[in-house]
């Protein structure tokens, strides 16, 4: 019993790791071909990835939305634990990175459900509520540009059904949120946000320190 979170030291986060890690052999492989990578520090945890394909099983999600692909961790993630029949519409800007998130995904035999828009996410979430789709996803996933955020979740807001949640990471942002000396525009717009959803009564919320601090935002 604690009253607070504990702070994880290697050692700890190593235990948490060994009892609760279930880490598929491919997005393991997939995860240590990222790393090398310059932007390496965009992918995801393999513990909040496992969080995010329990979260949409407990869902029962059938659709769902993520802006941001990179090289495809937290899609994979997500893909793998939606139904055979599900659909993940996935946003990014970058053929580069997605052509390694593609080749897991095919590899994974869930390539069938994920739906890759190469397009600003700002215009594809705009174009899926122009066709009529408000309230049809049940599940999304913000990890993008800092700065639109909040029209990322605004729009997605729209998207998912009453009951759905929408994920938004790095909402920790290292620390910095935290810290009245940094106003960077990342830094500004996580801060706002934040305080935004705290007073947002169109939600249920949760602030996890899970990676750089995921949120949960469950739609009344």
């Amino acid at each position: 019993m604690s009253t607070r979170t504990l702070t994880l030291d290697d050692r700890l986060y190593g235990y948490l790791r060994g009892v609760s890690l279930r880490e598929p052999d491919l997005l393991r492989r997939l995860r240590e071909e990222t790393a090398p990578l310059e932007m390496a520090g965009m992918q995801i945890s393999p513990e909040q990835g496992q969080f995010m394909g329990l979260m949409v099983r407990v869902l029962g999600a059938r659709r769902a939305l993520e802006v941001g692909v990179f090289t495809g961790y937290s899609s994979l993630s997500v893909a793998l634990a939606l139904p055979a029949d599900g659909e993940l519409v996935a946003c990014d800007v970058s053929a580069e990175w997605t052509s390694i998130a593609r080749r897991y995904w095919a590899e994974a035999g869930v390539a069938g459900k994920i739906d890759l828009r190469l397009a600003p996410a700002a215009d594809t979430l705009r174009e899926l509520m122009l066709s009529g789709q408000a309230g049809a996803f049940d599940f999304a996933f913000i990890d993008a540009d800092k700065g639109n955020y909040d029209a990322y979740y605004e729009a997605c807001l729209e998207l998912i059904r009453p009951g759905g949640v929408i994920c938004i990471d790095n909402v920790l942002w290292g620390g910095r949120v935290a810290d009245d000396a940094q106003a960077d525009a990342s830094t500004v717009a996580l801060r706002a946000l934040n305080r935004k959803l705290h007073d947002d009564a169109r939600i249920d919320l949760s602030l996890l320190p899970l990676g750089d601090g995921v949120t949960l935002a469950r739609k009344r």
